[in-house]
């Protein structure tokens, strides 16, 4: 019969593209990945993988299998996690992803929270960009995700934990005052300094922008730079080079540097709804409601 530890490895070479890459994720030796790979071809009587030097390449069935595979060991997963999770909320495993805009500013609150509340979780983090979390909760390899919504994912249910208003970012030296609501066509465009493509942030950012009526800035040359975290977005501002829409959430932490002042936007205010997003088929709705709580109360508690 075809095992769940083969289809594991079969999932873990068509993720890694190398059976090397593979092996170490899999905690086992090459040679005995290479092994059960050739197992489960002789068993199914077909070929999964093109070996060539250096590189593996998946055949069409076996793309089509390692997809099925992904299915079963989620299912095998959210079996596991029925029997186990029954009794009490968030004991056990939990495997958490998190987008980078919210992680940095949201976990050192909900952190504590959780092992005050839930002394016997054991919390295994992950933190990257939207559409992986959404391929690796699909595939089993997370239990949950907390990103920005709407996903329109149909295997996919999410649950809003808050609003994270948008603010704009600018060097201290700008002369509007902190007090002042800023109007969205007043925002230049030019100096507007964005995350790289692939941040939802990013993507948040430019919709809201669409939405303002531009026109020329004199003397304005505008600025090309693609940053892989907020902080550094926000270490160019304060040098002065542009300004930045920032979540609210981050606000606290990024506006301790004196080069930087926040200010709100007018009515109506842009932002983000941010949630937790897991697969529809999970049997832990329980410990997904339990964690949703004790984020709100974080974000409640301190205001943001």
């Amino acid at each position: 019969m075809v095992t769940l530890k083969q289809l594991r490895y079969l999932a873990a070479l068509a993720r890694h593209g190398h059976f090397g890459r593979a092996a170490d994720a899999c905690a086992i030796t090459q040679p005995a990945l290479s092994m059960q790979i050739r197992e489960l071809e002789q068993f199914l009587g077909v070929t999964l993988v093109e070996r060539r030097p250096g590189e593996v390449m998946l055949t069409e069935i076996g793309r089509e299998i390692s997809r099925r595979a992904e299915d079963v060991l989620a299912s095998a997963r959210d079996l596991v996690d029925f029997a186990r999770h029954r009794a009490r909320p968030l004991t056990g495993r939990l495997t958490l992803g998190i987008i980078p805009s919210l992680a940095p500013y949201l976990l050192p609150r909900m952190l504590p929270a959780l092992q005050s509340q839930f002394p016997d979780l054991q919390l295994e983090l992950r933190e990257t960009q939207t559409r992986l979390l959404v391929e690796e909760i699909k595939g089993g390899a997370l239990d949950a995700a907390m990103l920005a919504l709407p996903l329109g994912e149909p295997d996919i249910d999410t649950m809003e934990l808050f609003d994270d208003l948008f603010l704009l970012a600018v060097p201290a030296s700008d002369p509007r005052p902190a007090r002042r609501r800023v109007a969205a066509r007043d925002i230049d465009q030019s100096r507007l300094i964005l995350l790289e493509d692939g941040h939802c942030l990013r993507d948040q950012a430019l919709a809201f922008c669409a939405t303002i009526p531009r026109g020329p800035s004199p003397g304005a040359t505008g600025m090309t730079f693609g940053a892989s975290s907020l902080a550094t977005v926000m270490q160019m501002v304060a040098g002065g080079y542009g300004v930045t829409l920032i979540p609210q959430i981050a606000a606290a932490v990024e506006a301790r540097d004196g080069r930087v002042k926040i200010l709100r936007l007018e009515d109506p205010q842009p932002g983000r709804s941010i949630g937790l997003a897991f697969r529809r088929t999970s049997p832990r709705k329980a410990d997904f409601a339990a964690l949703g709580d004790v984020v709100k109360g974080c974000v409640e508690a301190n205001g943001s």
